[in-house]
């Protein structure tokens, strides 16, 4: 094995810089590239016109016919997304073109379970040392808006939906910074106390007793911020067809029961990890990735990219919409709303060469999944796909109203995750579900949530 080297010997130099300065000079097209960039956005100057001109943005299947709806400054694209599926289906039940569910609703009650599920793994992780890699990372990532399809499905089978009209968006469920600066310091706070509480040899009682006191302070908080969720929805309303109907006093979970279909418990969600350690065909799961504590675990079939794009296209030519996560920001024009592996020449601007593959972006930490969405649409030439329609959650401006096309290239390498109906995998793979999942440390990649 050779020495170990000492970082203070390896300092840039005077002359080496002075040789860089001349190099750069001396070469006409990194001096272009200079006169481009200092005056115009890179990806102005890196956008590949050829792949920018060539992208349809038609499809032989289309299911929207609905507006978008808006997350705002809030990291709650993953129950945008599952609401927006759920309202797929109540639309057509209430014969109502634009119904939406209350964001607000399941966040508020995310919030209130993500703090108790915090205290919990608090108290389970106190023999650790405070600076143990686990315990900060719990702390670190504390009260994000951030979540995970079981999340979603955990927070719906619990506390059911609602209308918007029954607990509208507020200033903090649409900029939630504050809310969740405040949240984080009440429960970092709480974290020491009960940490010292068990270093102090306290019985069971007297840290369920402090988890308590803290949960009621997070309630409080929350209801200042969110508003008072509704324990009952007194529902009427008028379809499109001008038609009133009036169904009465619904508690929350009897509304979602009423005027969706979807079984959640069908549900399974495919990902595309790429690292060669973890075989397909195979579950995993990440260590306190979740949010109720007894409520779904979040288990992940890891499948090839064909079979999750085999599987997308079949719902959706069935009429059904796909809640999916990837990667958002790489490769992506927001304003044309158009997502392509090749969208970008970075390497032709500098004359550097950037690129890695999916596997070693997610091992170095360039690439995981940011951003759930929906799939409303996919273009299908003689069986494959070439390209997918997709509903955001960032509101009407730019793309199609909202709407967003992939190509089936950006789908390959910035994809990771669909939900699908377990009923229509293998029995191979439906064998493998009842397996015990591969464990990961909770700051795996894959257990990145969708902001």
């Amino acid at each position: 094995m050779s020495k170990a080297r000492r970082i203070t010997d390896k300092a840039i130099t005077s002359d080496q810089l002075s040789s860089l300065n001349g190099e750069f000079s001396a070469n006409s097209a990194a001096v272009l590239a200079q006169n481009a960039v200092t005056r115009t956005a890179l990806n102005d100057i890196a956008v590949n016109h050829r792949v920018l001109a060539g992208s349809s943005h038609s499809m032989s299947t289309r299911l929207d016919d609905w507006k978008v709806t808006n997350q705002k400054k809030s990291g709650r694209c993953w129950l945008f997304a599952a609401l927006n599926l759920l309202r797929a289906e109540a639309r057509q039940i209430l014969n109502v073109k634009n119904f939406e569910f209350s964001q607000n609703y399941p966040m508020y009650f995310d919030k209130l379970e993500r703090a108790n599920y915090y205290l919990q793994s608090i108290i389970e992780t106190a023999d650790r040392p405070l600076d143990d890699r686990l315990v900060t990372f719990l702390g670190d990532s504390l009260m994000g808006d951030g979540g995970q399809w079981n999340m979603s499905s955990s927070i719906f089978k619990k506390y059911g939906a609602v209308p918007q009209e029954a607990m509208p968006e507020t200033q903090s469920s649409s900029d939630t910074d504050q809310m969740n600066s405040r949240l984080k310091t009440l429960l970092r706070k709480a974290a020491l106390e009960l940490r010292s509480a068990v270093g102090k040899g306290a019985e069971e009682a007297e840290l369920d007793a402090l988890v308590q006191q803290t949960i009621a302070q997070v309630h409080k908080v929350l209801t200042i911020h969110l508003g008072t969720p509704p324990s009952t929805v007194d529902w009427q309303w008028i379809d499109d067809d001008k038609k009133f109907t009036r169904a009465g006093v619904l508690s929350p979970q009897e509304f979602l029961a009423k005027y969706t279909t979807l079984n959640l418990d069908d549900y399974v969600c495919l990902v595309d990890d790429p690292r060669s350690e973890h075989p397909k065909g195979k579950t995993l799961t990440v260590e306190y990735l979740g949010n109720i504590v007894g409520g779904d675990p979040t288990v992940y079939l890891n499948v090839d990219i064909q079979l999750m794009k085999d599987l997308a296209k079949e719902s959706l030519e069935s009429g059904a919409p796909v809640w999916f996560g990837c990667d958002v920001g790489p490769q992506m024009l927001r304003t044309e709303g158009l997502w392509d592996a090749e969208l970008f020449d970075y390497d032709g601007v500098y004359g550097v060469d950037l690129s890695l593959d999916k596997e070693q972006r997610v091992n170095i930490g360039e690439s995981a999944m940011t951003h759930a969405m929906l799939f409303t649409g996919v273009d299908v030439l003689d069986g494959g796909t070439r390209r997918w329609r997709v509903e955001n959650s960032w509101g009407d401006q730019g793309a199609d109203q909202g709407f967003y096309t992939m190509n089936d290239s950006w789908f390959d390498e910035y994809m990771f995750e669909v939900a699908v109906d377990k009923n229509k995998l293998s029995p191979e793979l439906r064998a493998a579900l009842e397996e015990a999942p591969r464990v990961l440390p909770a700051w795996d990649p894959m257990g990145a949530l969708a902001s």
